[in-house]
């Protein structure tokens, strides 16, 4: 199983909005929202965010291609993979500017990249025709997920030096596993399926996997880390809606944008800074937001 890639369209206006989160663990934190809006295009999808507050993702434009994004300020720079035929998707990036992701290939296949200094390198284990690269920390360590030789997906983690193996990440007894965050200390997130059909959440430790899955929920998806260990989570209720959580010191605040449902928490840096995407309330496609806590 794989996140599915989001179908976005127009986006109006910048808004700016607050809201509490709680949870039954945690004390009350207040978040303050506001809307992210590439001029012009159909759509804009967050994915994560640098200590910078270089935002990277995708958008839409206006005639319906999509892109991968960097956006600094208010300036949205196209990254698409020369290679791609089927869209460049950005998810993450570090201090230094380096961005990791995917772009589509013919017949739905994917391939994960390394984007620096203007130039695209492919990356990924050898032999697949299915890889992502989702995080990158400071020291150019990437992970990711592809799909080894037997269809199954699992993690990957990579130190970023060209010639290196790529050391595969995979929870014992897990359906499927997916890296999706590194931070500077080597902590990793790791979202695995169980057996029961469920998408579980722990960290990676380099010896053990550590459960945080968001209490009360049907499903826990971990997304990116900052350097305090600090988690941005999406989870699901039981009737299959998407929010928001933070898992902040141990301890979760559950958050949803106070104006639409379907919260999806991203990214995360190390200046309390959350991004991702919502459905506004009424409307049938997503918007992307920055969360300050």
């Amino acid at each position: 199983m794989k996140n599915c890639k989001p179908v976005l369209r127009l986006l109006a206006g910048v808004l700016t909005f607050a809201c509490i989160a709680t949870a039954a663990d945690a004390p009350k934190l207040s978040f303050k929202f506001t809307t992210i809006n590439i001029k012009g295009s159909q759509g804009t999808d967050p994915i994560a965010i640098n200590n910078d507050g270089v935002i990277v993702g995708i958008y839409i434009d206006s005639s319906g291609t999509l892109h991968g994004l960097k956006l600094v300020g208010r300036k949205a720079i196209n990254i698409d993979d020369p290679k791609a035929t089927e869209g460049t998707y950005c998810y993450g990036i570090n201090s230094m500017g380096v961005i990791v992701g995917a772009y589509g290939t013919s017949g739905g296949g994917s391939q994960g990249f390394m984007y620096q200094g203007g130039k695209f390198t492919d990356i990924g284990p050898a032999g697949t025709t299915y890889s992502e690269a989702w995080g990158i920390n400071d020291k150019g360590q990437i992970v990711g997920d592809y799909f080894d030789s037997r269809g199954v997906e699992v993690g990957f983690l990579w130190n970023g030096k060209k010639g290196s193996k790529y050391k595969t990440l995979y929870r014992p007894g897990a359906i499927y596993t997916a890296a999706k965050g590194i931070n500077n200390s080597g902590l990793i997130t790791i979202l695995w399926g169980n057996m029961s059909g469920n998408s579980e959440a722990a960290l990676y430790n380099g010896k053990k996997y550590i459960p945080i899955n968001v209490p009360g929920a049907v499903s826990s998806f971990p997304q990116k880390i900052d350097t305090a260990g600090d988690v941005a989570l999406i989870w699901l209720d039981s009737s299959g809606s998407a929010h928001g959580a933070l898992r902040k010191g141990g301890k979760y605040y559950k958050f949803s944008h106070p104006k639409g449902t379907n919260t999806h928490a991203d990214g995360i840096n190390d200046h309390r800074t959350i991004v991702g995407r919502f459905l506004p309330t009424g409307k049938s496609t997503y918007v992307g937001f920055k969360a300050t806590y």
